[in-house]
């Protein structure tokens, strides 16, 4: 039986109860992970079954997905059989259990770039395999070029309100090569006008392409991290995935390819994944015959295998009816046995036994009871820089080896205007497989002074561990010479200004010096440099006149315009003292004769 097509925001209550079967299958001997998170979420979780779906319009604007299901069995990986599914000269082909080189690098790389952007988000380039997968059959098998976009077009189905959402041309058919409405785009099926807010340059060539792999994994990425989402929470992995598709089938779906992409996978070459084999029915009942399938240069079908051309082989879970908006349960059940209910697939009987699970299933670590502090407890960086060290704290349980998994909120205390990147106050991370967990890159403000950085084990009785942060001021930039731009003579006259602008440039050891705080002042002499209380002067913000300036200072070429020199009636010949932070002094004389009398 071929698989379905999904469509947007319909309920289907038979394809729901397979892909809910499928989860609790491959969750039941899942390790711990965004399945099985602390007891501190449990409570979130249940709620997140019942919250409403976002409001907002979807990623793809409501277009059609795959609804096939993962096998229960766990992908074959690199060099555990010489059979490897889905790689050439094996015995068998699983295109599930691969997925193509770039698609996959793809992935790797958004999860990458989120870390050191967002890292409070905790994206699993998974999540993205498993969107990917329902979305376009990792782009089509992996029918990408070198650079990573695709071969053919993957175009959603017209949205003109015709079993679709009704989503009239928002780019001219720039995209999509409809100006009339919009249709989904490239591998992971963005609408033009989402793509317009979410648009990623994920390959670096300067370009936004939906139709890139690498651009449209990195914008799918950016988008399931929008609003502060932590997508080791339970509830935040939930609304993320419905904004994609307000479908509680679809959830269960992307989420049960998340859980066998977790259980492990392999590279194949590009070009040799599977497609989910779509049907000339599109989405069974309500189509009207057309085809909605997303085989990229195939228009759906038969679903070929763009790598041998034959047909994808049944998967070996069972398969929703053509028609999901019935309650009759699947016809086919798993390899063997009868249908089963949520939580429990199938049931031993005639045919071949059902999948087993594995020998020896993972262990769940004992809780959090201790939170200890690696490294140094006390951190200090300059204003305006980024802290040498990150804080870093590791989880152990009551018999003191370490918890991997384990959820650890820093934040920010204290008055001060630091920040961790991403500039957020707060994020949450995820401890390694030695227990520990690092911050994020700690980046220091304007604000000089101590602040305190705390980690808290999330859902845990564990004491939290502190750590004490120290932004100190800059270091003043210092000047061993002075120099005037230009050599012509200052003159004026008296009760007038001085026509020509002074300007001198700033230098330590030849380097010219930006920012360095020069004083200027009229002084008697320069054997005598006392200030003067006659001749030129300047005047303060207030507009009254004064013969001392402090607040002045170099800009980034080392130079310092100053302000206009104004005379009184005194006529006769000054000095002007310029001295910078460092010591350099320069003296520069002024003219001033008599006015004529009126």
């Amino acid at each position: 039986m071929a698989p379905l097509i999904g469509r947007r925001l319909r309920k289907g209550a038979a394809t729901t109860a397979v892909a809910a079967a499928a989860m609790a299958a491959l969750t039941a001997s899942q390790a711990p992970g965004f399945a099985n998170s602390d007891h501190g979420d449990r409570n979130r979780e249940q709620r997140a079954g019942e919250a409403p779906a976002p409001d907002d319009t979807p990623i793809d604007g409501g277009s059609s997905y795959h609804t096939d299901l993962p096998p229960l069995v766990t992908p074959d990986k690199p060099g555990s059989s010489i059979d490897l599914p889905g790689l050439p000269g094996g015995s068998s082909t699983k295109p599930e259990a691969g997925i193509p080189a770039s698609v996959l690098a793809a992935y790797k790389k958004a999860e990458a770039t989120l870390r050191e952007s967002n890292p409070g988000c905790n994206l699993p380039w998974e999540l993205l395999a498993a969107i990917g997968k329902v979305e376009s059959g990792q782009a089509g098998g992996g029918n990408v070029g070198a650079d990573g976009t695709t071969v053919s077009p993957i175009l959603g189905p017209v949205l003109n309100g015709d079993g679709f959402a009704l989503i009239k041309d928002t780019d001219g058919g720039a995209y999509d090569g409809d100006s009339q409405h919009d249709r989904a785009v490239g591998p992971m099926q963005f609408i033009p006008s989402t793509w317009a807010s979410w648009g990623r340059d994920g390959n670096g060539d300067g370009e936004k392409d939906p139709n890139n792999v690498f651009d449209a994994a990195l914008a799918a990425g950016s988008y399931l991290c929008a609003d502060g989402r932590d997508l080791s929470v339970k509830a935040d992995l939930d609304r993320a995935i419905l904004g994609y598709n307000h479908s509680r089938e679809y959830l269960n779906t992307v989420l049960s390819w998340f859980e066998y992409y977790k259980r492990g996978t392999h590279e194949v070459p590009d070009g040799t994944g599977g497609i989910p084999s779509g049907n000339d029915s599109g989405s069974g009942s309500g189509d009207k015959g057309k085809d909605s399938g997303r085989n990229p240069g195939k228009g759906g079908g038969k679903g070929e295998d763009p790598g041998n051309g034959k047909e994808n082989p049944a998967h070996t879970l069972p398969k929703p009816n053509d028609n999901p908006d019935t309650t009759t349960p699947p016809s086919t059940p798993p390899t063997g046995g009868t249908p089963g209910t949520p939580g429990n697939p199938g049931t031993p009987g005639t045919g071949s036994p059902t999948p087993k699970p594995p020998t020896t299933p993972p262990s769940t670590p004992s809780g959090t009871s201790k939170l200890t502090t690696v490294g140094a407890k006390e951190l200090s960086t300059t204003a305006g820089t980024g802290f040498d060290r990150s804080p870093r704290v590791k989880a152990v349980d009551t018999a003191g080896k370490p918890v991997a998994g384990a959820r650890v909120r820093y934040e920010i205390l204290g008055d001060t205007d630091a920040r961790f990147l991403g500039l957020v106050k707060s994020a949450t991370v995820l401890t390694a497989a030695d227990g520990t967990a690092t911050a994020p890159k700690l980046l220091a403000g304007e604000k000089t002074g101590t602040f305190t950085v705390r980690a808290t084990a999330v859902g845990r009785e564990a004491a939290p561990v502190e750590f004490t942060a120290t932004v100190k001021a800059r270091p003043v930039p210092q000047a061993d010479a002075l120099a005037r731009i230009g050599d012509k003579k200052l003159t004026a006259r008296t009760g007038a200004s001085f026509a020509d602008e002074l300007t001198v440039k700033a230098t330590k050891k030849g380097k010219v010096m930006a920012d360095v705080p020069v004083t200027a002042t009229m002084i008697t002499s320069a054997k005598d440099p006392k200030p003067s209380d006659k001749g030129p002067y300047f005047l303060d913000d207030k507009g009254k006149p004064v013969r001392t300036l402090a607040a002045l200072k170099t800009d980034d070429l080392g130079r310092l315009t100053l302000p206009k020199i104004l005379t009184d009636d005194q006529a006769g010949t000054f000095l002007l003292r310029l001295t910078a932070e460092g010591g350099a002094v320069l003296d520069i004389e002024l003219t001033v004769t008599q006015a004529p009398a009126s």
